[in-house]
């Protein structure tokens, strides 16, 4: 007779045990931007007013304007502020990531009591501060995009810099040349291609590191650019520095809704490209057979290798592309923004649509929505010192930069890149 011994542990006991980790990021940054907003009440109280227009003349019809008591509102949204950061704490103690509309919710209310605090005493232009908004997020979003199709095929693109400043010369050199902004339009994105083509062959072809390639490019277009101005379109200034302009261009009907109308409707050409450009970005990454086929030599490249995608190929054809929607973004510098090349136009924009990829998670919508932001934040800058409100002209300078970095480092909390983003595939 076989006697056997009963297991000593139940499947249940077998089964590893998961562990889920929140971080704590995002209800840190809520606090202290919570407690850092109610510092600059205290210690800077305003009386007055705050009016919110919300309409232009050529409306379809107007919306009354929203006059409010400035520092009574201002303290209410703080604790509307103050309750949201707990709410996600109470989240994280429970081991639940803070949701991205409770995040927005706690930026909409901060964004606002700031400006009814800024504003006291005077009129805040809501169309015309979104509409900027959107004017000025133009070329982040197009950098952004650019760092979704790369990074998502493995390829990390320091170089969106360069490559929007090497397509805003393009834009003001060939513009001006035929005469037509289109053709500076196609210059520009010629010119993000060629910068693209080097960073392929070196961190593709020659596996140096993606990083330092990128940080060179950029360092190399900024010198050739400024080389060329100085010497080439400065004293041609009439003839290859004065580019035509985009005009802008109401959409019937659309472009008469109150507030949305203006700020989405009545834009320029590039604005309405760029509308264009995300929704088939978004559309093509994750409903075609090239987003497939991008996304996985992205994540795992042996793998797709080994069912027959051309690794290298596929990265190269990402950069390419990537590179032409990036100087698409810089030709809204000379044809849109100011008709004509300068040095260094760009201040680094290419760095903060790299901050949006991140902030985004390697996704076209959510980096579009950081772009917006920072752009935001750009925008608010000008409307401020405009109504002379007392923020020091040196904080608002630094605005878009410190939102840049604290939602990078705060709010995007665990953000995972593609897994082979920066590593070259050696196939072997």
């Amino acid at each position: 007779m076989t006697i056997s011994a009963a297991p000593t542990t139940t499947p249940a006991e077998e089964a590893p045990t998961v562990v889920t980790v929140v971080s704590r990021k995002a209800p840190v940054v809520l606090s202290i931007f919570t407690v850092g907003l109610a510092l600059v009440l205290l210690l800077g109280s305003h009386d007055g007013d705050t009016t919110f227009r919300l309409s232009t003349r050529d409306d379809l019809f107007q919306l009354p304007a929203v006059t409010v008591p400035a520092m009574v509102t201002a303290w209410l949204l703080v604790v509307v502020m103050a309750a949201i950061a707990g709410w996600s704490w109470a989240l994280t103690l429970r081991e639940r990531p803070t949701p991205l509309w409770l995040v927005a919710l706690f930026t909409v209310a901060a964004l606002v009591s700031f400006l009814a605090w800024a504003a006291a005493g005077g009129t805040i232009p809501v169309v015309g501060l979104l509409g900027g908004a959107i004017a000025l997020a133009v070329p982040l979003v197009f950098g952004a995009m650019s760092g979704v199709i790369g990074e998502r095929a493995g390829v990390v693109n320091i170089a969106i810099d360069g490559q929007l400043l090497a397509g805003a010369f393009a834009a003001a050199l060939v513009g001006s040349m035929i005469g037509s902004t289109w053709a500076g339009l196609a210059g520009a994105a010629f010119a993000g291609l060629l910068v693209a083509v080097l960073l392929g062959v070196f961190a593709i072809s020659y596996h140096v590191d993606q990083v330092i390639v990128g940080v060179v490019l950029n360092v190399l277009v900024i010198g050739l650019t400024s080389f060329l101005f100085s010497q080439v379109l400065a004293p041609n200034a009439a003839e290859l520095n004065s580019p035509p302009r985009f005009k802008a261009i109401e959409i019937p009907l659309l472009g008469e809704i109150p507030v949305i109308g203006p700020v989405l409707f009545q834009q320029t050409a590039v604005v309405y490209l760029m509308y264009v450009a995300v929704a088939v970005i978004a559309w093509a990454l994750y409903r075609s057979r090239w987003g497939l086929r991008l996304r996985a030599v992205g994540e795992h490249p042996k793998a797709a290798d080994t069912v027959g995608i051309k690794v290298n190929r596929t990265r190269y054809r990402a950069v390419l592309l990537a590179g032409a929607i990036a100087g698409l973004g810089g030709a809204f510098y000379t044809l849109v923004s100011v008709p004509q090349f300068n040095r260094e136009m760009t201040g680094g924009a290419g760095y903060i649509a790299l901050a949006a990829v991140i902030f985004g998670k390697w996704d076209p919508i959510r980096a579009t929505l950081a772009a917006l932001l920072f752009g935001f934040a750009s925008t608010l800058q000008g409307v401020l010192s405009v109504i002379g409100s007392p923020v020091p002209s040196q904080f608002m300078l630094m605005l878009p930069y410190v939102v840049t970095v604290f939602a990078v480092a705060g709010l995007v909390g665990r953000s995972r890149p593609p897994a082979a983003d920066g590593v070259p595939y050696v196939k072997g």
